[in-house]
């Protein structure tokens, strides 16, 4: 008998993420609607646009060798120019007035690369790093792949409590384990899972508590800013990342995923300067670069305007299928009802809180009565590492037609009641946003 190969600790480690359960349900049964997959919206993509800068490439020879040759690892300098550009565009900082470079800035392939770079850079085994609960679980694999103590902190209406943080922060420096804090991760704009935003308030008080605590190390904030550009209501409100103001504490991560393509697959960090080098050298043995082509295009996207010109498309879009997806889901789950959904400014995501005896796990009567209807959501126990709530729910409304989001609503609506939700007189009532 042939004896089985041996797989690494770090490979005995990673448990297969729980969104493939959700892919392969959707690839099975194509009249299921999909609400667990944040899949973005294929008829949005600037297919002629995308055309008009592969083919200006192409047809000038020197930038068709440029771009088809290999890069460097840091990404091409006039995209990572036009990146920083954005990005302070986004915050109101004029150039001159900040210590930023394009030196700074590093591009990856996607957002997530930048994520397990950083966890292979920075962690050991037994690390400790901070999240917002319920947070981003892809995130969660990586950080149980890598051997790390993951710790949370409670969220409300205003986003991580900060008062909590402060309180988990005392208590890991009375019995000794602060030294091993590493990192604390938010993402700050439309949270992935419930699309809820940290406030103005509590941006820079998470900031002075990374600064406050980092002894003898220093704690880094991780600020995955992926949805920031898709706001659809509300001022917006400024990054951590530029009350950073030495540039010292905070990794500001960002895609082209969701505003854009993530066909693209082109994710970009910004971050302190001592961070890069380090990162650099371990993004060489990855990859020795991000696709070159890719930048290229993205690098006459941004020059042209095109890309500010989509996002604002795309805002209008996304709109539109938000103001659908929660107009029918109040026909469906009136306050009466008991299920609760905070309607978010910007994002892909609706958080849906069911009352205390439906649940949404996996083997739930709930479940498998949406699988029955035809209709899919993220279990909210996914996204919690510790004293996991069984009665919430991810629901993306990026990648459904409007009428496909109106057929969902009604398919959750019968599955709820199928699994025991009386039924309630449907009359309109506003969805909770507190």
């Amino acid at each position: 008998m042939m004896p089985s190969f041996h797989l690494s600790q770090r490979a005995r480690q990673t448990a297969e993420p729980p969104i493939s359960y959700f892919m392969e349900q959707a690839v099975e049964n194509p009249n299921l609607i999909s609400l667990a997959a944040g899949l973005v919206d294929g008829e949005t993509f600037p297919a002629d646009e995308m055309r008009a800068a592969v083919d200006e490439i192409l047809s000038d020879p020197r930038s068709a060798q440029a771009a088809l040759q290999y890069g460097t690892t840091q990404g091409y300098l006039p995209l990572r120019e036009k990146i920083l550009a954005n990005a302070l565009k986004l915050d109101g900082i004029a150039p001159g007035d900040t210590m930023l470079t394009p030196g700074d800035v590093v591009v990856t392939t996607g957002s997530q690369q930048l994520l397990y770079l950083l966890g292979e850079l920075l962690f050991d085994p037994g690390d400790i790093v901070i999240t917002e609960a319920p947070s981003y679980f892809v995130y969660h694999g990586i950080l149980t792949s890598l051997g790390v103590r993951t710790l949370t902190v409670p969220m409300d209406q205003d986003g991580m409590i900060t008062d909590a943080l402060e309180e988990l922060m005392l208590r890991l420096e009375r019995t000794g384990e602060l030294a091993r804090v590493r990192l604390i991760y938010t993402v700050d704009y439309f949270q992935n899972p419930t699309g809820l935003s940290l406030s103005r308030k509590r941006r820079p008080l998470l900031l002075e508590l990374a600064r406050r605590f980092s002894k003898p190390q220093r704690i880094l904030i991780l600020e995955d800013a992926a949805y920031r550009e898709l706001r659809y209501e509300g001022d917006d409100v400024p990054s951590i990342k530029s009350l950073d103001a030495d540039n010292r504490h905070v990794i500001l991560t960002m895609t082209f995923s969701k505003p854009l393509s993530p066909g693209l697959k082109t994710g970009y960090g910004i971050m302190p300067r001592d961070l890069v080098g380090p990162l650099l050298r371990f993004k060489g043995n990855h990859d020795f670069g991000s696709s070159n082509f890719n930048q290229h295009i993205l690098d006459r996207l941004l020059g042209g305007g095109v890309y500010e010109r989509h996002v604002r498309r795309l805002r209008d879009a996304y709109r539109h299928k938000r103001d659908v997806f929660v107009a029918a889901l109040r026909e469906e789950f009136p306050p009466a009802s008991g299920m609760r959904f905070p309607v978010p400014d910007g994002g892909m995501y609706v958080w849906l809180t069911c009352p205390k005896g439906l649940t949404t796990g996996l083997d739930g009567p709930f479940v498998q009565a949406c699988l029955k209807e035809g209709v899919l959501f993220v279990p909210g126990e996914f996204c919690y590492v510790e004293g996991t709530p069984n009665n919430e729910a991810r629901l993306c409304f990026g990648v459904a037609t409007p009428e496909q989001l109106r057929e969902a609503a009604r398919r959750l609506g019968r599955a709820a009641r199928t699994a025991g939700l009386p039924r309630i007189s449907m009359k309109r009532g506003a969805a909770c946003r507190g």
